[in-house]
């Protein structure tokens, strides 16, 4: 693919740079943007420390992965969509799994439209076999019924992906398509308990791979001229035939559902990922926007960034190429130069916080098993220190600015899901404001194979007394920073 202003594609260098400023002003998190019309890509961007190698967990993006991989095992003859899902785990059926699983088929997977009639917390569950997770559960309903998102009904398609091949299923499609429009040779998926890819969340490859990806899905199985994938297949997996919008409400994932892939708005369709990893196609323009950022917690998470597609770039995209505007251009070209991680945007300075500022405060009991405290503030920067069941930690911070470290907290997860890996950090930024006089609050971003987002808000009464009220969203971890406590100064 080669590169192009926006005006060269139809597209003003104006509305592109107030796509970009309406993200900033919604306070999200971003990573990357990348849009291309046909094979130019007129704006691609990075907010530090990110950038064009990082190797993006992908979250439910992974699904349209093994919906293509499906798809090219078909080709193959290895399995049929019409198969019934129980032909390929015979060796984990028993008589008291309901025939509402077991008959139903790869189609009706792909479709969201499986016998399980709810969406449990597999790392709730999980022993050492997610397969055998999936066939316990205790809810169903017919399948090709109704829409009920099934993410751990994807990772059992790419589990059949690799029972059909022998091989993890993104080094199939690797094999089949992806070698050869260039993706990343050391992209990877990282791994669910029982030896299966974890298919349905953590495919880790570039923005750029994505944006292939995209293009290969858009062009309808075909990369310069040369058909890889039948027609009919990619037809089907973006023809939106799946209900998929209970209440009938606007939404933008609520424009209905095919094989792994969501309907949006105008004929467009798009691969969605928690946090809003986002590819959206659009047939009419001939156009793709990939998104990669970490704003779980945020409730209205997708829809400012669809409608902020929709508004500044779709609805105003032209036929044919614009005049160049080279001031236009520069200001697009130094505004994303700019862009970085979110941070805190509050006042960074309080009267109060020579107060506080390097006092011990003991805890009473409470959820998070956090003994004590101290914050030490020195200019435009802070350690928040505490003492929990795994020792004293040391999680630093700036006021108006990120700080990058390790997150101090270890045996999380590392390349298998929902199992510890003892000794194992993750990247982490911290920033921190003042929202209040008396209230401190510091936002911790995870950027590592795993994202999340903890809120630590701590609220002083005085400078003896203080509550603290944590909150996390991330998967399978923060466990220990949920909650709520009072302490008191020694």
């Amino acid at each position: 693919m080669n590169y192009c202003t926006p005006e060269a594609v139809g597209i003003s260098s104006a509305d592109v740079l107030k796509f970009y400023q309406k993200l900033e002003e919604r306070c999200l998190s971003t990573h990357d943007v990348i849009m291309a019309r046909g094979d130019s890509i007129f704006t691609e961007t990075y907010y530090a420390p990110f950038h064009k190698d990082f190797k993006h967990r992908m979250y439910s993006v992974s699904k349209s992965f093994v919906s293509i991989a499906i798809g090219f095992c078909e080709q193959d003859g290895l399995l049929s969509l019409d198969d019934p899902f129980s032909k390929y785990f015979a060796e984990y059926l028993t008589p008291e799994i309901s025939e509402k699983v077991t008959d139903m088929t790869i189609r009706e997977m792909l479709r969201m439209e499986t016998g399980r009639a709810t969406n449990t917390n597999w790392f709730e569950t999980v022993e050492d076999d997610r397969c055998k997770t999936y066939l316990e559960i205790s809810r169903y309903k017919y399948p090709n019924t109704l829409f009920d998102y099934d993410s751990t009904g994807s990772f059992m398609l790419g589990a059949i992906v690799e029972k059909v091949t022998g091989k993890p299923f993104l080094e199939y499609l690797k094999d089949k398509v992806l070698r050869d429009i260039g993706f990343s040779g050391d992209s990877y998926c990282l791994q669910a308990p029982g030896g299966h890819s974890w298919g349905d969340s953590a495919v880790m490859c570039t923005a750029h791979d994505l944006l292939l990806f995209a293009r290969f899905v858009l062009n309808g199985g075909t990369w310069n001229g040369k058909r890889y994938l039948n027609e009919q297949y990619i037809r089907d997996a973006v023809d939106m035939k799946v209900c998929n919008n209970y209440y009938g409400f606007e939404s933008p994932s609520g424009y209905g559902y095919g094989y792994q892939f969501w309907g949006l708005p105008h004929g467009c369709y798009g691969m969605f990922g928690m946090g809003i990893q986002l590819a959206v196609c659009d047939p009419a323009h001939d156009l793709i926007f990939v998104i990669n950022s970490d704003n779980q917690g945020n409730d209205l998470r997708y829809a400012p960034i669809v409608y902020a597609f929709y508004d500044f770039i779709y609805d105003r995209i032209a036929d044919a190429p614009l005049p160049e505007n080279a001031e236009a251009y520069r200001a697009l070209t130094d505004y994303t130069a700019s862009l970085k991680l979110f941070t805190l945007r509050g006042p960074t300075e309080s009267v109060f916080s020579d107060k506080i500022n390097g006092k011990t405060y003991r805890t009473e009991p409470n959820q998070m098993g956090i003994q004590w405290f101290r914050l030490e503030l020195d200019g435009d920067e802070g350690v928040f220190r505490y003492e929990n069941a795994q020792g004293v930690k040391a999680l630093r911070f700036g006021f108006g600015h990120n700080v990058f470290q390790k997150f101090p907290q270890t045996g999380y997860s590392d390349t298998v899901g929902a199992q510890d890996a003892p000794g194992h950090k993750y990247d982490c930024a911290v920033s921190a404001d003042w929202p209040e006089e008396r209230k401190l609050r510091i936002r911790v971003q995870i950027i590592d194979k795993y994202f999340a987002n903890l809120a630590i808000l701590i609220g002083f009464r005085d400078d003896q007394h203080v509550s603290v009220r944590m909150e996390k969203c991330a998967e399978d971890f923060l466990q220990e920073y949920t909650g709520w406590m009072n302490a008191k100064a020694e």
